[in-house]
C-alpha cells in the first residue's frame, strides 16, 4: 500500500492511501468492476432515446427541463422516476421497491433490480415513460448565475 504524506499550501498535512481505490471505496463504488458494468448498462439504456443526454460525473443522471428522471447511484443502483400508474405496474411486475437514498424514501422513484437493468429492451419502455412524465411537468425556472 502506497502511503505518503504531503502538505498543502496552507501547511495542513495530508496522508494519501492509494487515492483512486480509496476514493472509490469512500464513494461506495466497488473496485471489482460491478459499478462500471452497471454504468455501461445505464449508458446503453440512455442511448435508446436520442433526445436524452447523460449528465453528471460522480452520479450519472438524466434530466429534462430541470427535472431529473433517472440516475445511477454511487453503489450502482438505478432509479427511475415514474408516474403513479407506471410506478405501481413496475413495482408489481418486477418486485421492485421505492428508491431509498441517504435514509429517505423517494416516492416517485423506483429502484430497478439488477436483473431488470440487464434487460435494456424491456427497461426502455419504462425509461421512455419516465421521460414523457417529466416532459409533462412544468419546467423549473433557470437559476441566475452567481456573481
Amino acid at each position: 500500500m502506497a502511503v505518503w504524506a504531503a502538505r498543502d499550501r496552507f501547511g495542513r498535512r495530508w496522508v494519501r492511501l492509494e487515492m483512486k481505490k480509496r476514493k472509490a471505496e469512500v464513494m461506495g463504488k466497488t473496485t471489482d468492476g460491478s459499478y462500471l458494468g452497471k454504468l455501461e448498462l445505464y449508458e446503453n439504456l440512455v442511448a435508446t432515446n436520442p433526445r436524452v443526454k447523460r449528465l453528471g460525473a460522480a452520479v450519472p443522471y438524466t434530466s429534462l427541463n430541470g427535472h431529473m428522471f433517472s440516475y445511477l447511484g454511487r453503489t450502482g443502483e438505478l432509479a427511475l422516476r415514474l408516474p403513479i400508474g407506471a410506478r405501481e405496474e413496475f413495482l408489481k411486475k418486477y418486485g421492485a421497491t421505492l428508491c431509498r437514498q441517504y435514509g429517505i424514501v423517494q416516492k416517485e422513484y423506483v429502484a430497478v433490480p439488477d436483473a431488470v437493468l440487464k434487460k435494456t429492451r424491456e427497461l426502455k419502455r419504462f425509461f421512455d415513460l419516465s421521460y414523457a412524465y417529466v416532459a409533462s411537468l412544468k419546467p423549473k425556472p433557470a437559476k441566475a448565475k452567481g456573481r
